[in-house]
């Protein structure tokens, strides 16, 4: 699973806080922080997509 952050991305810092071990704020948004995500990340970082209030976050099953 590949997951980034759109330039959309507000930096509201809801992903951070539903998944911390895959997100953190950059500069000026929200930072993909590790190239793997485990099979147990996986239903928090679908969540933080759906949750996210301007659709920034992008997940590709490749």
């Amino acid at each position: 699973m590949n997951v980034s952050i759109q330039d959309t991305c507000t930096a509201c810092g809801l992903c951070c806080d539903t998944c911390p071990e895959v997100f953190e704020m950059g500069d000026d948004i929200a930072e993909v922080i590790t190239d793997e995500i485990s099979d147990e990340l996986m239903s928090t970082v679908q969540q933080a997509a759906e949750e996210c209030p301007v659709a920034a976050i992008l997940i590709d099953d490749d």
